[in-house]
């Protein structure tokens, strides 16, 4: 069975989020990464699929049918990237509770400290 390509679900409006993307794009040599705005259709239809919580509204991975959040879907999209970037592996050594804490803080910011777009971007 073949493998399928990571999906990373992001909050189409948030600057941060779609800087997080440009970087991203510069350094996914094999254009693995597919991307879905959270607020599109086949983003809505990927959190009815994994019955992802509508709570989540921040940058979200599917890998291999599994589903990461918050700091490990930061991480793990790392490791998908070239050395430098997935040394940030390192980061799994710190304890979830206080890793997601501190990504729900920036998160819960981002529109105050980065700014929102008035439309979704089109990758």
């Amino acid at each position: 069975m073949a493998k399928e390509n990571p999906i990373l679900l992001y909050d189409g409006v948030c600057n941060l989020c779609n800087n997080a993307i440009d970087f991203i794009l510069k350094r996914d040599r094999n254009n693995q990464f597919h991307f879905v705005v959270l607020q599109s259709e086949s983003g809505k239809e990927l959190f009815a699929k994994f019955e992802i919580s509508p709570k989540i509204d921040s940058v979200i991975l599917i890998l291999e049918e599994k589903v990461y959040i918050e700091s490990d879907a930061a991480i793990e999209i790392a490791r998908l990237l070239p050395t430098p970037w997935n040394w940030f592996l390192v980061f799994y050594i710190i304890p979830v509770k206080l890793r997601n804490r501190m990504y729900k803080w920036i998160a819960g910011n981002r529109y105050r400290w980065f700014g929102k777009r008035e439309t979704c971007r089109v990758i």
